[in-house]
C-alpha cells in the first residue's frame, strides 16, 4: 500500500466553497482502480490548511491511472483552483519496525 500526503493551502475566504467542491471531487477519485480510501484533515492552528491522504494499492494507481483519468481533469477543475502556493504530492510506504 502507498499512502499520498499532500498538505493544501487553501486562499483566504473559500474554505466553505473548497469543503464542498472536495465532497464532489470525493466521487472521482474513489471510482479510480486501485484507491483503497482517503481523508481530508482540518488543521487546528491553520484554518486556511488542510491534509490530504490517500491511500493506493501502488504508485502507479495514482500516478498512472489516476492523473491520467478524466476523472482526474474533473478533479483539477474542482479543486486546483483553491489552492495557494500549489501542493506538493507525496508518497509514502510503511516500514516493518519489528
Amino acid at each position: 500500500m502507498i499512502l499520498e500526503a499532500a498538505m493544501l493551502q487553501v486562499k483566504p475566504g473559500l474554505t466553505s466553497q473548497f469543503e464542498q467542491s472536495f465532497k464532489a471531487a470525493s466521487v472521482l477519485i474513489s471510482s479510480i482502480e486501485g484507491y483503497l480510501g482517503h481523508e481530508l484533515q482540518h488543521c487546528l492552528e491553520d484554518d486556511h490548511k488542510y491534509l490530504l491522504l490517500v491511500k493506493w494499492r501502488n504508485l502507479e494507481d495514482h500516478t498512472i491511472g489516476f492523473r491520467e483519468s478524466g476523472q482526474y481533469q474533473e478533479w483539477k477543475a474542482l479543486l486546483h483552483h483553491y489552492y495557494s502556493p500549489f501542493p506538493v504530492v507525496e508518497h509514502f510506504t510503511c516500514i516493518n519496525l519489528e
